[in-house]
């Protein structure tokens, strides 16, 4: 059943597909698809009234230029990212022919690097998330997941609990909430297990929803309803960096249905934060 109504929301213009941090290269369990390099995919939504809406900011510039200070060498070893100034979330949306300014808000689904590296490029932004993720992230930094340098300048956070008041049913989740001062229908939803608080966001998409995922699950295959079945390499990813086991293979289940059986009669997009054949079919290069 589905309650959530977002009535008299404004529709989003366009949405964007960002390689925000290219990393390291995998392949498909099946034969057919080519190898390709992890991304890190962000959503760029243009909007009419709330300027620019940034879904995820990927690795920032600060990261490219000086690694060493802002990331863990652990991580950077394990996901060997390319560290390329032009992907970044900041230098693309520049080449979009828009301002630093022009992105007012930004939402995450967590607080890893590769999620959120991208902060101090945005310094303006009002920055959306679960208020148990910045718990977390505040304890346990710094860490191989959290640094504190993607915060250091002192964001505009504007943290949700998953039981406040607002929250609906939506697709078969629970807790799910416009974002606070958006007009346009973008939705977010808890969806914990790979963090202390990991959140999904949904986005209208010409005439259904595009709902980002982040690192609720790895590889597209996960979601599939014919043979479902994780990556190897990006599995040893998931399961050490997981935080709850059963409650994200609970989400996993729940992603999977929504792809299945969309929102009512409108379709629903499933994406992760690092499949480069999600990426690659939605457009992104």
């Amino acid at each position: 059943m589905n309650t959530m109504n977002p009535g008299g929301k404004e529709r989003p213009t366009r949405v964007h597909h960002l390689n925000c941090g290219s990393m390291m290269s995998i392949e498909a369990t099946y034969e057919g698809p080519p190898p390709l390099h992890a991304v890190c995919h962000c959503l760029l939504v243009e909007t009419d009234r709330d300027g620019l809406v940034l879904i995820e900011t990927g690795l920032g510039l600060d990261d490219v230029r000086r690694p060493q200070d802002s990331l863990d060498p652990e991580w950077v070893e394990l996901a060997r990212p390319e560290l390329r100034p032009a992907e970044t979330a900041r230098q693309q949306i520049e080449r979009l022919g828009y301002t630093v300014s022009d992105v007012r808000h930004i939402a995450l689904t967590h607080l890893d690097v590769d999620h959120c590296g991208g902060l101090p490029d945005f310094p303006e932004a009002q920055v959306h998330l679960m208020a148990s993720e910045l718990r977390a992230a505040m304890a346990e930094a710094p860490s191989f997941r959290y640094r504190p340098a993607h915060w250091a300048h002192g964001p505009r956070w504007v943290t949700y609990e998953p039981d406040s008041a607002g929250g609906e049913e939506w697709a078969g989740f629970a807790g799910v909430r416009p974002l606070t001062g958006v007009a346009s229908e973008v939705l977010m939803m808890p969806l914990g297990g790979h963090s202390a608080g990991h959140a999904g966001f949904a986005v209208r998409d010409g005439e259904g929803w595009l709902l980002h995922a982040g690192d609720a699950y790895f590889y597209h295959r996960e979601i599939a309803a014919d043979d479902p079945h994780s990556h190897p390499l990006m599995d040893l990813i998931q399961l050490n960096t997981q935080v709850d086991e059963e409650l994200r293979i609970a989400n996993q289940g729940r992603l999977r249905e929504a792809a299945a059986g969309g929102a009512g009669e409108e379709r629903i997009r499933v994406i992760n934060a690092h499949d480069p054949w999600d990426f690659r079919s939605l457009g992104g290069a």
